[in-house]
């Protein structure tokens, strides 16, 4: 578990190009990270990080030198971003802190490895890769990846000061990669100084949470952040709920196939109710359509699993149809797990599942009647008019939608 040689990515001609000038006379470049801890777990890279002892100024001139293109996208802290034949290489020269301010920090550049690394969050974060694929360990990040073990560098008191967000990184990173219980001195040092996320940004808190309720698993993770008071402290609303929930949809994603959602999940954890949705998507500034998810699964109505197709389809015409798919995914995955003790849960799985696929196919039928209509038929402007429309509408879906435009403005003129 020491070299990551054989990675596709690793093999890229830009990456490669861009590593040898940055290694030239007498300077040192290594990839950096999350793409390092990735290939050694045989899971995706995505972004490629890379560490040099070279100063900005100098990757820059190296890199332009090269042919490549440069954005000085973080200049003032040592990083710019080389795009080698059309991939963007985050370059970031050796740092070490010497003052921090929450999640900032006053650095100087340097050229000791082991001070950059001291510098990061997690061991398993902290790992470097040669160009030929040798990984370099200097905080026992290797041993932490094997047995799937996340823990802060150094104290981890410390480590949290220097930013609160790795409180909630911390559990991410766990709902990712960790097995079996956190650090115990992280799960301490996380719960002495949870009420510090309250001087946290509402976006990052979010970004956080999103990405952990994307994890494979983030049940586990979950259940930490509340018995350290972490989750309280950032989702009130499951406090007197619970999370029960989120276990038996994961396992119901995992056997169904479905795709992982995070709103989703987080509704699991939430009580149905509008108004706190509301005022939840406020305090965690969750974009408009993110809120509106919520609220709409808040006041859908949750089906019978017995319901007949075609009383069904009326629901779906008066709700919001995503709202209700909602409502029968967690119900379906409730039932799921108490259909191994529980037949009538097993027969409530079945029926959930037969209301999925009608949804799924469900296309909204379209009220053949406008306002202009009426308008025709002599009907002045006003409340009256809107009342015989919403009428009409009524009669229509209780018709299971088979009244056509004649027979509703019928029905108008008063014809039988």
């Amino acid at each position: 578990m020491n070299t990551i040689a054989g990675s596709p990515w690793l093999e890229q001609r830009g990456l490669q190009a861009l590593l040898a000038v940055l290694n030239d006379g007498g300077e040192e470049a290594r990839i950096a990270g999350g793409a390092v801890r990735n290939a050694l777990l045989g899971q995706p890279v995505t972004d490629i990080d890379i560490a040099t002892t070279t100063v900005p100024d100098e990757t820059i001139r190296r890199a332009e030198a090269a042919g490549f293109k440069v954005v000085p996208t973080g200049y003032d802290h040592g990083t710019v971003t080389v795009i080698a034949k059309g991939i963007p290489f985050e370059v970031t020269t050796l740092r070490a802190d010497v003052e921090t301010f929450g999640r900032h920090a006053r650095v100087v550049f340097g050229r000791d490895w082991k001070a950059d690394a001291q510098r990061r969050d997690f061991t398993i974060n902290a790992l470097y890769a040669e160009a030929d694929g040798r990984v370099v360990d200097l905080v026992g990040g290797l041993a932490d990846l094997e047995t799937r073990t996340l823990r802060f560098i150094g104290e981890a008191e410390t480590r949290i000061r220097e930013d609160y967000l790795r409180i909630l990184r911390f559990f991410r990173f766990f709902a990712w990669y960790g097995s079996g219980r956190p650090d115990a001195e992280g799960l301490k040092a996380c719960a002495r100084l949870k009420d510090r996320l309250s001087g946290l940004s509402a976006e990052r808190v979010w970004t956080e949470l999103r990405k952990l309720l994307g994890a494979p698993d983030p049940s586990r993770a979950l259940l930490w952040m509340r018995q350290t008071g972490v989750l309280t402290e950032v989702l009130p609303e499951t406090e007197k709920w619970g999370i029960d929930a989120i276990h038996s949809l994961v396992e119901t994603e995992r056997g169904l196939g479905w795709p992982v959602q995070p709103l989703l999940r987080l509704a699991s954890m939430v009580p149905p109710d509008a108004e706190r949705l509301e005022k939840l998507g406020e305090r965690l500034r969750l974009s408009k359509a993110e809120t509106a998810a919520l609220v709409s699964w808040a006041e859908a109505p949750r089906p019978d699993p017995a319901l007949k197709e075609a009383e069904f389809s009326k629901l779906l015409y008066r709700s919001d149809p995503q709202g209700v798919a909602w409502r029968l995914q967690l119900g379906l995955s409730s039932a799921r797990a108490r259909a191994v003790e529980d037949d009538k849960a097993l027969i409530e799985t079945a029926g959930y599942q037969r209301l999925l696929d009608i949804a799924a196919r469900w296309q909204r039928p379209v009220f053949p009647v406008r306002g202009k209509d009426l308008l025709q038929l002599g009907f002045e402007p006003g409340e009256a008019l809107g009342a015989k429309l919403t009428e009409l509408e009524e009669m229509w879906v209780a018709s299971d939608f088979t009244l056509s435009r004649e027979d509703l403005l019928g029905k108008a003129e008063g014809r039988p």
